[in-house]
């Protein structure tokens, strides 16, 4: 975790990091004015506080309430030499607590992260540099000894080069990749998380049989989503990118719809409009980019390669990010490797669907097959000694495909979580079904996967089946779990060169008369490929381009970011038009409007429900306010302190609405129950000399999003690098 430090006046400090600002001050004895803890007090704090957060998660797993347990640390300091502390941590329990449980709360501080690194002894290494922003080298792992390298199936060079290509390729972008956690939870399975230290929002996730493997995996995946932009999925790029030469890649079209909204003949081909428009429905302007907010430009599309003939189709860039997200995306040391990664994971996610929407029965894989892969084996055997049943399963559907399956079985709370993963050898796609179980993953986190069920319609909605694409954590069927398979084991194997499994997965598709598109972006020193087989590997459903298309924030990005200078005839259209919509009064204003607020504050947390809310108070429409402050409080998910807020709102408006009664009655007591300062805010809001309370004011220059701006200036690094390379600076 990158920590930001700024000098503030006198003593105090402050340090920034995510969504998070801490002031350090010292006390006035050591010259400071003691406005906030010292950096010390902090790291003392921070041990008795993780303590209790284990603490914590152990009850709430259990349905222990926390209400009489205590918790405290006691730092004892050696005479002779203050830097030998002894942390001493006692727990009062009640005595009613279990003696099993009682061990089980004090294992739970015995695994508190703040102790484990503070016993480790962590290393420090301190030094100067030229400019903090343009120190962008990613210090992952030790570069490799020449002559030395590790090679494993499917990859072209070794992992060290790899690795050591892919660190200097984001260096040369200027973006600094941190490791934010390492997961070894079993034999052989290593995941671990990065990201852009600078805009931690642009993360990808690892998994591999060695550390190595799993860093490889984690760089590809964050250069894979650089190169197709998904990290700037749904996000509004800002004026700036918007008015610029072009907006996503320098090979970019933009066309203008045609008489009554008709799509541009210049996009898609008749396979693909049989697909997206079936019934003539679609129009141009559901497919204006939601990044730039362009209508006036019109649809920026994108250029793919049809796999049949070579025939250069534009696929509109908005179509591609409202149906595909990142499925169909691989990096690779070459072109080959990229491809095959591309296309297994096409591969792993339609037979997955395939599986679990048709509830297919699949075969065991025989423990003499099982054998042949100790290191496998021993990671699967782990969990089942850690009391998880584990079922392995040949998902190629007699083999027809490069498709495996390791599915775990949780006793504790009967949840089940099926794992997939592909690659034309066998022994590839059973090592990725197993480390993508557990990718990311603790024991404890194998508690909140869901349990089967034999209601079908649950298993083949469509919602289910993104929540298997985005963790694997959708439901699956009990008929799932019958010892009848619906298919013979099959040992099958497709391997060969990069280049012939490459052939071989092609051949798949053409087998099943599907259309390929094939974008290829190697402009920033690694070849990445993005994949698109219409009627195929879509992860959201063709309607939602009609039904729920991300460019819907076009109708109220510029007026909810300018909300505070909007006129009353403008706050009332907005109101109108919200409700009009029919759009989930729980979805966030940073779903609609694509702009990530902070979500410590008002704005992070903000609904559509809540906004309408806010324009109500503001346009002294007290009944319709008061109609919306009942919904919002009978299904608050918000902040104790805004639901305590809209309790008073609920009361003031109940009083103001009564013609018997008097605010002026209730209003002393009204500020005992919550506060002053509340309900000066309350009050002022339901007499509208207060707008808007809790959302900072700014406009569609972003103005105080320092979260929106990292994401934009991250971006940007990777905008001028096209444009450098496209000879467009």
């Amino acid at each position: 975790m990158q920590i930001n430090v700024n000098f503030l006046d006198n003593l105090r400090l402050e340090a920034k990091f995510d969504d998070f600002t801490v002031i350090t001050d010292q006390p006035i004895r050591y010259k400071g004015d003691g406005s906030a803890p010292s950096p010390f007090d902090y790291f003392l704090a921070s041990s008795a506080l993780c303590a209790a957060y284990f603490v914590r998660v152990y009850c709430l797993a259990r349905n222990i309430p926390t209400d009489n347990i205590r918790l405290s640390q006691n730092n004892i300091v050696d005479p002779e030499n203050r830097y030998n502390q002894i942390f001493k941590i006692q727990v009062e329990l009640p005595e009613d607590i279990s003696d099993k449980d009682r061990q089980g709360i004090l294992r739970s501080i015995d695994r508190c992260t703040v102790k484990k690194v503070v016993q480790t002894g962590p290393a420090f290494e301190i030094e100067t540099v030229e400019n903090l922003d343009e120190d962008a080298q990613a210090l992952l792992m030790a570069a490799p000894k020449a002559g030395e390298g590790t090679y494993i199936e499917g990859k072209d060079l070794p992992l060290e080069e790899t690795i050591a290509n892919m660190t200097g390729i984001l260096a040369e972008l200027g973006m600094k990749i941190e490791i934010a956690s390492w997961r070894n939870i079993v034999p052989h399975v290593w995941s671990l998380h990065i990201r852009d230290a600078a805009s931690p929002m642009c993360f990808t996730n690892g998994k591999g049989a060695t550390k190595e493997s799993a860093l490889c995996s984690a760089l590809g995946e964050f250069i894979e989503r650089l190169n197709c932009n998904f990290f700037y999925n749904d996000q509004f790029f800002g004026e700036e990118i918007a008015n610029s030469a072009f907006v996503h890649y320098p090979n970019e079209q933009w066309f203008q719809p045609g008489p009554d909204d008709a799509l541009p003949e210049e996009i898609l081909d008749d396979h693909c409009r049989a697909i997206y428009d079936p019934d003539g429905d679609l129009a141009g302007s559901h497919l204006i980019d939601t990044n730039s907010g362009r209508r006036d430009r019109g649809i920026c599309s994108l250029p793919f390669a049809r796999q049949s003939d070579g025939e250069t189709v534009f696929f509109p860039s908005n179509l591609i990010e409202n149906l595909f997200l990142s499925n169909g995306m691989s990096a690779g040391n070459t072109l080959f490797e990229a491809q095959v990664q591309c296309l297994s994971e096409i591969f792993e996610r339609a037979v997955k669907k395939q599986i679990i929407e048709d509830e297919i029965t699949l075969p065991d894989v025989p423990q003499e097959v099982l054998a042949k892969y100790p290191d496998i084996l021993e990671g699967i055997e782990a969990l089942e000694k850690q009391g998880f049943p584990v079922l392995v399963k040949d998902a190629s559907l007699g083999g027809q495909f490069p498709v495996m399956c390791v599915t775990l079985m949780n006793p504790r709370t009967g949840g089940v979580f099926a794992s997939f993963g592909a690659h034309p050898s066998f022994e590839v796609a059973l090592e990725r079904s197993l480390t993508e179980l557990l990718q990311g993953r603790s024991f404890e986190g194998l508690n909140d996967v869901p349990p089967p069920t034999f209601n079908s319609l649950a298993v083949s909605e469509p919602n289910n089946y993104v929540e298997h694409f985005i963790d694997s954590t959708g439901v699956v069927s009990w008929r799932f779990f019958s010892a009848r398979s619906d298919y013979e084991f099959s040992e099958w194997d497709f391997s060969g060169s990069n280049e012939e499994e490459a052939a071989t997965l092609f051949g798949i598709l053409e087998s099943l008369e599907k259309e390929v598109y094939v974008a290829v972006y190697q402009d920033l020193g690694a070849p990445v490929c993005r994949i698109l087989v219409p009627g195929y590997s879509e992860v959201y459903p063709v309607e939602d381009l009609i039904m729920d298309n991300t460019n819907m924030a076009l109708d109220y990005r510029e007026d909810i970011l300018n909300l505070h200078s909007l006129s009353d005839d403008q706050l009332a259209d907005l109101a109108e038009r919200l409700e009009g919509s029919q759009l989930d009064n729980y979805m966030t204003i940073i779903t609609l409007i694509g702009v990530e607020f902070d979500e410590n504050t008002v704005w992070g947390q903000l609904t559509i429900l809540e906004l309408k809310l806010l324009i109500c108070l503001a346009l002294q429409w007290h009944e319709e306010a008061l109609e919306f402050v009942e919904t919002f409080l009978q299904f608050n998910d918000n902040t104790v302190e805004r639901g305590l807020f809209y309790r008073a709102i609920q009361a003031v408006l109940e009083i103001t609405l009564d013609e018997e009664l008097e605010l002026d009655d209730y209003r002393y007591n009204l500020g005992r129950m919550f506060g002053e300062d509340t309900m000066a805010a309350v009050v002022g809001s339901v007499d509208g000399s207060v707008r808007f309370h809790g959302l900072t004011p700014t406009n569609m220059q972003l103005e105080g999003l320092d979260k929106h701006l990292r994401l934009i200036e991250s971006y940007k690094k990777l905008h001028a690098a096209r444009a450098a390379r496209a000879g467009l600076e």
